[in-house]
């Protein structure tokens, strides 16, 4: 039996556990250093070894700068704060709520480790202040601890993590992209033959897919600032692929064309032989006499083109393009803020009218906990489920170190190195299949209770204080997730759709601009993306996210056309009626959907007895509407 198979019949996950104990010894060896050069709380170097140190390479590096300047900026706020409120502790709760807020509302609206950074921002402020009150006169010198011990941690997580770590790489990901390509095109090749349409359940599996290789794209740009720009063609190739989904999914009718067929056949093909991406689709030099069609396959060619063209040589208009598509969740972020601002005021309250003790570690972890986990699909799922249990063993750890092993020790040096055991134990904790979910809750409440003073002045009592205060952080939380803006991926699913249909209802209001167009059906392309994430989360049945972006897309277009017809002198009264009305009530889908299908099924016939080829599209639109009546059924319960 091999190592790896005894480790793994243990429970251990052998790969990870290398992974853990080489943080762990970081970890060991930054509270040794920062003790050795004569820091406060060595304690945080630890914490933040475990905070910066990552499996591969190029995030690690990332995370680490972030982790830099959300501490920087988080410890100067905090010291201002605490100078700017002096004695007055309330002043001080309502600038921490407020600068916790903004610092979640942001990061909400950020991606990846940049999200990462502001929220640090906004709890390293509170961590700062809190600890800094009672000494205001130290306050500087605390910031300047907090600074040196994450700049320590972050050196020291780099120096040893680095010989270790894996380097990225986007050739797995550009093949992905390169064969769905290809089965895209095929699926075209097909329609155009004449053959029957596929199933939408296989279009949307292909929609599936797309979404799973973009909740990739993010980790893939870290590193440098060329991996950001790298990740651009391979979001606009994902971008025009969903176009070629909607085309595929509108079901248009069209004489079988045997040699436009056999193109797309060709250009699959090549997609799966060649690696040149910029030299399969010289075939489409010659149009399809499709419009639809040719619309699509020009978007997917240029954004081959970039790809296979390396990230320093793509178009300005292309990264215009691809900044616009990516969506936005203001909603979430303006809910997350709002929560975090009036949670953390509140559980500060407390704090100034009792006076507990123990109200500034549990103010610390509060706004930790709505900081990180504001961004997860079940926050309140988690808080009960993983991190409470996580944050209860590492105080029962902290606890037992504190007053079963410290009293042994005889300086402050053997405080230190007696905690070395419990940094390697939560490397096990961490690698252990049962128990790696809360490993690091349990590593971080364990640390940030275990500084190392010499001689042990603190009384037991405060001691299961401290704990106790912890071990409330996260029910604050979860109450806070439970009752405020509760954030499930069903309430998350139904925010997004409402936010698609409102762009449809501010179009109908007022026009935007023609340039504007593409960037907003980009955007609707992103969002799709997205939705249908939500969609596999949630197990909708009934719902198609393809069906209803289409929906979306065609009551655009309608809106646009029939705002276009009413600036045409000689349209009659009667039609121009109908035609607002129809306006009125896209501008107000969100309370009657169905009210918009008899609208434009109306307004149709009347286009219609006046021989206007716009007829056609209304028609398209409401039966689309009605067909996916689940996704506009949802606006309701938004």
């Amino acid at each position: 039996m091999t190592c790896s198979e005894w480790l793994s019949r243990l429970g251990f996950d052998a790969t990870r556990l290398r992974f853990t104990l080489r943080t762990a010894l970081a970890c060991c060896v930054a509270v040794l250093l920062a003790w050795l050069l004569g820091l406060e709380h060595p304690h945080w170097s630890g914490m933040t070894v475990w905070a910066a140190s990552l499996p591969i390479r190029d995030h690690m590096v990332e995370r680490s700068f972030f982790r830099i300047m959300g501490t920087v900026s988080g410890t100067l706020v905090g010291v201002l704060l605490v100078y700017v409120a002096g004695t007055q502790p309330f002043w001080l709760v309502t600038g921490m709520a407020i600068w916790l807020a903004l610092c979640v509302g942001i990061g909400n609206l950020q991606r990846n480790f940049v999200s990462y950074g502001t929220m640090l921002a906004g709890y390293s402020a509170v961590m700062v202040a809190m600890l800094g009150i009672p000494h205001p006169d130290h306050i500087l010198s605390l910031g300047v601890d907090r600074l040196l011990t994450a700049l320590l941690g972050v050196v020291s997580a780099l120096a040893i993590g680095w010989w270790f770590a894996g380097r990225q790489t986007q050739e797995t990901v550009t093949q992905q992209l390169r064969r769905l390509t290809g089965k895209i095109l095929n699926h075209m090749a097909q329609r155009v033959r004449g053959e029957p349409a596929q199933p939408n359940s296989v279009i949307e599996a292909l929609l599936s897919e797309i979404a799973e290789i973009d909740e990739q794209l993010d980790l893939l740009g870290t590193g440098s600032l060329q991996s950001h720009r790298s990740i651009r063609p391979l979001r606009a190739l994902l971008s025009a692929q969903v176009s070629a989904l909607l085309w595929l999914q509108r079901g248009l009718t069209v004489a079988p064309n045997q040699a436009v067929a056999l193109q797309l056949e060709q250009m699959a093909t090549a997609l799966a032989e060649s690696s040149e991406t910029q030299h399969v689709w010289l075939a489409l030099e010659h149009t399809t006499s499709y419009p639809a069609l040719d619309a699509v396959l020009l978007r997917m060619q240029a954004a081959l083109a970039d790809l296979g063209a390396g990230p320093d040589n793509g178009s300005e208009q292309g990264s215009e393009i691809q900044a616009a598509e990516i969506h936005l969740d203001w909603v979430g972020a303006r809910q997350a803020m709002v929560r975090a601002g009036v949670t953390m005021f509140f559980v500060g309250l407390i704090w100034v009218f009792t006076g507990w003790r123990g109200g500034p570690y549990m103010m610390i972890g509060t706004a930790v906990m709505l900081s990180i986990f504001s961004a997860f699909d079940s926050p309140a799922t988690i808080m009960g489920r993983v991190i409470f249990w996580g944050q209860l063993l590492g105080v029962i750890a902290a606890l037992i170190c504190r007053w079963v092993v410290w009293p042994f020790a005889s300086s402050e040096l053997e405080l230190v190195l007696l905690m070395m055991p419990f940094i390697v134990l939560g490397g096990l904790v961490a690698a252990y299949r049962r128990t790696m979910a809360c490993s690091y809750d349990f590593n971080m409440m364990m640390l940030i209770l275990l500084q190392p003073a010499y001689p042990l002045t603190i009384p037991f009592s405060d001691s299961l204080i401290y704990g106790f205060a912890v071990i409330l952080a996260p029910f604050s939380a979860y109450i806070a997730f439970r009752l405020i803006y509760p954030s499930t991926p069903q309430s998350r699913m139904k925010t997004l759709i409402g936010m698609m249909v409102q762009e449809v209802q501010d179009l109908a209001a007022k026009p935007s601009p023609i340039v504007r167009h593409p960037i907003r059906h980009a955007r609707l392309y992103h969002r799709l993306v997205k939705l249908v994430r939500w969609i596999d989360k949630t197990g909708e049945k009934g719902m198609s996210a393809l069906g209803g972006g289409l929906a979306l897309q065609c009551l655009g277009t309608v809106t646009l056309s029939m705002q276009e017809m009413l600036q045409e002198p000689e349209i009659k009264d009667s039609t121009a009626r109908r035609l607002q009305t129809v306006l009125n009530r896209v501008h107000n889908i969100r309370q009657e959907p169905e009210r918009v299908i008899s609208a434009l099924e109306l307004a149709a016939k009347r286009l219609a007895s006046e021989s206007r080829a716009e007829a056609e599209l209304l028609h398209e639109a409401a039966r689309l509407m009605s067909d996916n009546a689940l996704f506009f059924e949802n606006l309701k319960k938004t």
